[in-house]
């Protein structure tokens, strides 16, 4: 077995240098991914020891932020598990459809693909105009990313098979302008979101929402700031709202349980029954 060249007690010091200097809290993330990624990082910029990177981390704010947008992971794709966004246009845009204004709160979004798909299906579904969606993530360079909304022309080909098969009738391409390596989506998609940043372990609300996504984001965080992300959901969520999560997440077993009803698929959509 090769030993990590930074020993766990030492990812835990730089957590808590992180956390005393720059205000991120990653101490109750999930110890093996996120060991897994801070000593990637170290071997990819080649410190000579665990001092030296230490000091790095505190005296380079720069390299600091470098380190928290390598250890928050970010990978989405759109329409990812198609089945999923076909739920969520079946069963839960009709919903959405009988109130005057919608509210959605797509948390920890990464580079936004998701969140320009479910525009896509607001747009379809001809609720976009009443619509707004704010986008959030820790990491601020990838809210960059995804307020440009603009994507790589080499993903299209499997965005498109993704769109088709979560009953997308459209014509994918019209949602796009190509433009040498990337693909630029429609403006008025991007006039609905406000991409702006959150801290899910260290931020509150900060409004009331008909519909919370947040898929594949606390499988990274332990059981203790899984319930706590959950409550803020709930807290966030107007009765009867609507709560999305990733294909490998569940309320099952955490403090919010009995406060929600699984809709009667396969896909992992809840609905606050309870306040």
């Amino acid at each position: 077995m090769i030993r990590n060249p930074v020993s766990e007690p030492e990812v835990a010091l730089l957590l808590n240098d992180v956390l005393e200097k720059y205000g991120y809290d990653f101490t109750d993330y999930a110890h093996a991914s996120i060991n897994r990624r801070v000593n990637h990082l170290f071997l990819a910029d080649r410190f000579p020891s665990f001092a030296e990177f230490r000091y790095r981390i505190i005296s380079d704010a720069d390299y600091a932020l470098r380190f928290v947008e390598e250890i928050t992971v970010n990978v989405t794709e759109m329409f990812r598990d198609p089945g999923f966004y076909n739920a969520l246009r079946t069963q839960v845009l009709p919903v959405l459809a009988t109130y005057p204004f919608i509210r959605i709160w797509h948390a920890g979004c990464s580079t936004g693909e998701e969140v320009y798909s479910f525009a896509i299906l607001l747009q379809e579904a001809n609720l976009l105009h009443k619509s707004v969606i704010y986008a959030t993530d820790i990491n601020t360079r990838v809210l960059e990313k995804g307020r440009k909304g603009m994507f790589p022309i080499s993903q299209m080909q499997q965005y498109s098979r993704n769109y088709m098969e979560a009953g997308g009738k459209e014509d994918f391409s019209s949602y796009y302008t190509a433009n040498y390596d990337y693909a630029k989506f429609r403006e008025n998609l991007g006039e609905k979101i406000i991409f702006s940043p959150h801290n899910l372990v260290t931020d509150g609300s900060f409004n009331e929402f008909q519909l919370i996504i947040c898929r594949n984001v606390m499988i990274y965080f332990n059981k203790t700031l899984q319930d706590k992300v959950l409550n803020l959901f709930c807290d966030s969520l107007e009765q009867l709202g609507f709560l999305a999560l990733g294909s490998k997440e569940t309320l099952n077993f955490t403090s919010v349980t009995d406060k929600f009803k699984q809709l009667e698929n396969r896909e992992k959509i809840w609905r606050k029954m309870h306040r």
